[in-house]
């Protein structure tokens, strides 16, 4: 269902991210629609709604007709699920933040809504474990013909039990007692996002937390499991365990980060989390590639590869309008075999020619390329018995609490930014831009800036700089929020 081109692997994996990124750029948009509901009729019949929309495009995926059966429409279909769960999730997260928030005795916002953050990390270790599941119990060609079906037709139990709690709950008290006295916004949006100083305070929670949060958020999850299986040739069942692993000792510190910033505050804890995300980023990726797959490592400092061609192009997204030269087609397959190269010039219309180690090819043929690699030791996929379990674990570990240290306390800090009338659209929309826009693209141009540099560990650049990004930013213009009486804010 995804448009997919058999001569560029890189680029249809870029094509798939692209479809998966469809669904993080409505967000901001529906942040707008449902924050400003939330803002006019209230934070429980807001997330009723927008927990059916996503429910159900979610397990509408799982009903799709194939491209076979439908052609076409079938990948039009996805994007127009896609969409709609991103649409609902604009206005899921903001709700829920704002409801608990509201409910959270002053001195335990921080602890409380940090339960909310777990949400996420929680229900991404679920998917691991029952796709992994799925892999086991099935071979390759029923998961890809009708198996990956599974686990989207398996969320509408979920979808059912959360729409009857959600049923159950009652209006949040401080917006009730908003509304009773008549101090309520007339126009959420006119006065989150033209009306000063709440204006700037969006701009300033958006490039002085969110993107940051939003970045490392997903580095540390998604980008480390394609990292694992794209990259370093992981088995999937292997990554996914501990990518799990990681997730099931690294969710409790959500909490942890929580309830500290009770005490020592929100905004120091999330910008410390960016500041050693990007001090350490490069040594902790090259330490997975050390301990994941140290045959490949070991291949690629002692085998350099460069790659010579006049007319090399670079294509983000594919589809029937991509044409792939000869160039493209040798830096595709060099780059998903996860290594490394240098891109030198050539005389105008010359053949590209690939030197790995001492072997030279020229031309485009694939079969000469992996006669290339094997006649010079490249190794292939990671061997298991030669990976360092315990470090690898580790290293994803790591990772892990960065993630708890910037989303773990990010909910009571946007909450206590804003005042009450327009809370749910103010706070909305800059968390969406920083994770929807800013994380949730990360996968799609990291991916897309190792392909066009050829260097596997480019890609971090655009976690490190957005990070940083956000550290100068909170650092000089934002200031402390835990102290606010949320009872008396407007």
């Amino acid at each position: 269902m995804v448009l997919l081109d058999k001569g560029n692997d890189t680029a249809a994996l870029l094509s798939a991210f692209a479809t998966y990124a469809a669904g993080f750029l409505v967000r901001p948009f529906g942040a707008l629609v449902f924050g400003r509901i939330g803002d006019l009729v209230g934070r429980k019949y807001t997330f009723l709604v927008t927990i059916v929309v996503m429910g159900s495009a979610t397990f509408a995926v799982g009903l799709l007709p194939t491209f076979a059966a439908i052609g076409w429409l079938a990948p039009i279909l996805l994007v127009t699920l896609r969409l709609l769960q991103g649409l609902a999730l604009g206005g899921e997260y903001g709700g829920a933040a704002t409801y608990v928030a509201e409910h959270a005795p002053q001195g335990k916002r921080g602890n409380d809504t940090s339960w909310i953050q777990t949400a996420a990390t929680l229900g991404f270790f679920m998917a691991l474990a029952v796709i992994g599941a799925c892999r086991v119990w099935m071979d390759a060609a029923v998961f890809a013909e009708w198996g990956w079906r599974i686990p989207f037709l398996v969320s509408l139990i979920l979808l059912v039990f959360s729409i009857y709690i959600r049923l159950r709950l009652n209006e949040s008290p401080i917006f009730k007692k908003m509304k009773e006295e008549g101090k309520g916004s007339k126009a959420p949006l006119r006065d989150s996002f033209r009306k000063y100083p709440n204006n700037k305070y969006v701009l300033l929670a958006l490039l002085g937390a969110t993107v940051g949060q939003g970045v490392v958020w997903y580095t540390g999850q998604f980008y480390a499991l394609f990292f694992l299986t794209i990259t370093l040739k992981l088995d999937y069942l292997t990554a996914y365990m501990l990518i799990g692993a990681s997730l099931l000792l690294g969710t409790p510190f959500f909490i942890v980060f929580g309830a500290l910033s009770d005490k020592i505050g929100r905004l120091k804890i999330i910008l410390f989390g960016c500041l050693i995300a990007a001090v350490t980023y490069f040594p902790l990726f090259k330490g997975l590639t050390h301990y994941v797959n140290p045959a490949l490592e070991a291949y690629s400092e002692k085998t350099p590869i460069t790659v010579s061609a006049a007319n090399c192009n670079f294509h983000m997204f594919v589809g029937p309008w991509s044409k792939f030269s000869d160039c493209d087609k040798a830096k595709d397959f060099l780059t998903k075999q996860g290594l490394s190269f240098k891109s030198v010039p050539a005389a105008a219309d010359a053949q590209v020619v690939t030197k790995i180690g001492d072997v030279e090819v020229v031309g485009w043929d694939e079969a000469k390329y992996k006669e290339a690699l094997q006649k010079t030791g490249y190794p292939g996929a990671a061997d298991k018995s030669k990976i360092n379990y315990p470090m690898t674990l580790l290293i994803l570990f790591i990772m892990l609490i960065y993630v708890t240290m910037v989303y773990g306390p990010i909910a009571a800090f946007l909450v206590e930014l804003f005042p009450t009338r327009i809370r749910y659209t103010s706070m909305s929309l800059p968390y969406h831009i920083g994770n929807g826009w800013f994380g949730g693209m990360l996968p799609l141009l990291a991916t897309a800036m190792v392909a066009a540099s050829g260097d596997i560990y480019y890609g971090l650049w655009y976690p490190i700089v957005v990070a940083v990004i956000s550290l100068v930013v909170g650092t000089i213009f934002l200031r402390e929020t835990k102290d606010r009486d949320l009872k008396y804010d407007d």
